[in-house]
């Protein structure tokens, strides 16, 4: 398995230049079987990470380009009258996918944004009253533009909350730009790459990466950052039960990723600004108080050994 996540990060490291701590925390969420937000300007590279990540995978992949004029049933599908059989046919939305990007999820209305918390959290669909299973595995990948740009809709913390991760890919390095700048395509690239594995292996990674085992004194290390997020003054509210769930998960993975079946506070520390800091406000009394990111603040608070 170490092989396999090895071929992965050295494939989508050559498609997405000088962002290997991106490519990897990408990875780690995919497999602890969440759902990844990504947070940046336009023309960062979030569409040609997330095409080359399902390629890499073997991934069926679509695209979704929300606007404020999407609808919910370009999402998930719509019944269409069958004349010639006096019935109607339902016709699957681009939802029925293993990877879906919602490509500048923030620029459609909430109504439209709400059509994915039940495919993220059931995997499954209602449309029309019945219910539809989705594609298995199933993970959703949302680009965000800052909330600072016009036209933007704020997405709401239950929608937030859905997203195991929230990452930020920023400016290339000088490096990796000169590439760009002599002509080395990454999407002419992503073209060539061939597929590490099958859908149908994904499934069992998957199931391995949750079985990596987490020492009690691990467990009580993650439930003191979890506590602590909800009893000190600095946050407007913590973290919920599902971002505790989120936290373990891609520590998990991330140790998966190391070549371990054991979780250290190193692999929950790699992770936890992923996870959390899309969650989490700061109190209005502390804004502008005490520096730093708040899950660096949670982190310097919070020993590892009680």
């Amino acid at each position: 398995m170490q092989t396999i996540t090895n071929q992965i990060l050295e494939q989508l490291s050559t498609i997405v230049l000088g962002k290997e701590r991106q490519v990897k925390l990408a990875l780690a969420c995919l497999l602890a079987k969440g759902h990844l937000l990504i947070e940046d300007l336009p023309g960062m590279g979030k569409t040609t990470l997330s095409l080359a990540l399902a390629k890499a995978l073997g991934l069926s992949f679509n695209r979704i380009q929300f606007t404020s004029d999407l609808l919910p049933a370009d999402i998930l599908g719509v019944s269409i009258f069958k004349q010639s059989e006096s019935c109607f046919e339902f016709h699957p939305g681009p939802i029925f996918s293993h990877v879906v990007l919602a490509d500048e999820i923030n620029r459609a209305t909430p109504k439209t944004q709400s059509a994915l918390l039940e495919a993220m959290a059931e995997n499954q669909v209602t449309v029309e009253g019945e219910t539809r299973p989705l594609l298995h595995p199933f993970f959703v990948i949302a680009t965000q533009n800052p909330i600072t740009q016009g036209g933007t809709y704020p997405l709401p913390e239950s929608q937030l909350d859905r997203f195991s991760m929230c990452i930020s890919l920023g400016y290339p390095h000088p490096e990796a730009e000169r590439e760009l700048l002599k002509g080395n395509d990454p999407r002419i690239k992503i073209e060539h790459i061939e597929p590490c594995i099958e859908p149908c292996q994904l499934i069992p990674i998957q199931e391995q990466v949750l079985s990596v085992s987490a020492s009690e004194t691990l467990l009580d290390y993650v439930q003191r950052l979890i506590a602590y997020s909800r009893e000190t003054a600095e946050f407007a509210y913590g973290l919920s039960p599902r971002a505790a769930i989120a936290l373990m998960q891609c520590s998990q993975a991330w140790a998966f990723i190391e070549g371990r079946n054991y979780v250290l506070p190193e692999d929950v520390q790699a992770v936890l600004p992923s996870v959390v800091e899309h969650r989490l406000r700061e109190a209005s009394d502390y804004a502008g108080h005490g520096g730093g990111a708040l899950a660096d603040r949670m982190l310097s608070n919070v020993n590892v050994v009680a």
